[in-house]
């Protein structure tokens, strides 16, 4: 029903910066909020950061504020997350999610509470 296709990892040093890209297509009028989670090897899949497609309030972990940011273009139908002064314990999977309920205005940050997931893109930070 939504497809969800994310771009913009790779390789950068510590200190270093990305831009995530996340595309959606599809019945993307169904959408209420839009996620970015992490998961490390080995790790749990991690919050990172939502925004509610519409009025676009915003979310991001204690772990990364004032480090990344997310933002949307309605118009493109796309989820941007920036990354700055990456870290190496930043380095993760990064999948998008879609979420389709307003959940009485809050915001999800559990896994299980969005209905649609990308395939993720990598990201690794070198020290």
């Amino acid at each position: 029903q939504v497809q969800l296709v994310e771009s913009g990892g790779g390789l950068v040093q510590a200190g270093g910066s990305l831009r995530l890209s996340c595309a959606a297509s599809g019945r993307t009028g169904i959408i209420y909020t839009m996620g970015w989670f992490r998961q490390a090897p080995g790790k749990e899949r991690e919050f990172v950061a939502a925004i509610k497609w519409n009025g676009g309030d915003t979310l991001h972990a204690d772990s990364v504020k004032g480090r990344f940011s997310i933002s949307r273009d309605n118009a493109k139908n796309t989820v941007y997350l920036q990354v700055n002064s990456l870290k190496p314990e930043d380095t993760a999977v990064y999948s998008c999610a879609a979420d389709r309920n307003r959940n009485f205005g809050v915001i999800p940050t559990r896994p299980y509470e969005y209905d649609f997931w990308g395939q993720g893109t990598p990201v690794t930070v070198s020290s």
